[in-house]
C-alpha cells in the first residue's frame, strides 16, 4: 500500500525544535514535490512549506519564516520539517502531503503528527 507517514511530533516547550519526518512507503518520492500543512485548533488546513522534486522550496507562511525549514533525502524517502523558535501558535496538527501537479489534488496524505508548543 502506497501511503505517506508522518512522525516526529510531540510536546516541545516554547522556544524549542522538532524535526518531523515524512516518509514515504510503496512508492517514489523523488518525483513528487512534497508540502507540510498545519491544522490549528480550530482553524482551517493552512500549506506552510513545500519542496519541489528538485529540492525548490516556497514558504506560503509568513508565520514560520526565519523559523521552519524544509528539506528532502530521496535516498530515504523522507522529507523533514526542521521547526525552530517554536511558539504557542505553532501547536496544531501537521501533514504532510504529495503532488507531481499542483496542490489542488495531492496524490497522497500523511495522517498527521501532533505538535503542541506549551510551558
Amino acid at each position: 500500500q502506497s501511503q505517506l507517514v508522518e512522525s516526529g511530533g510531540g510536546l516541545v516547550q516554547p522556544g524549542g525544535s522538532l524535526k518531523l519526518s515524512c516518509a514515504a512507503s510503496g512508492f517514489t518520492l523523488d518525483a513528487y514535490a512534497v508540502g507540510w500543512f498545519r491544522q490549528a485548533p480550530g482553524k482551517e488546513r493552512e500549506e506552510i512549506l513545500c519542496i519541489s522534486s528538485s529540492g525548490y522550496i516556497k514558504n506560503y507562511a509568513d508565520s514560520v519564516k526565519d523559523r521552519f525549514t524544509i528539506s528532502r533525502d530521496n535516498a530515504k524517502r523522507t522529507v523533514h520539517l526542521h521547526m525552530n523558535s517554536l511558539k504557542p501558535e505553532d501547536t496544531g496538527v501537521y501533514y504532510c502531503a504529495a503532488t507531481r501537479t499542483d496542490w489542488s489534488r495531492p496524490a497522497y496524505w500523511g495522517q498527521g503528527t501532533q505538535v503542541t508548543v506549551s510551558a
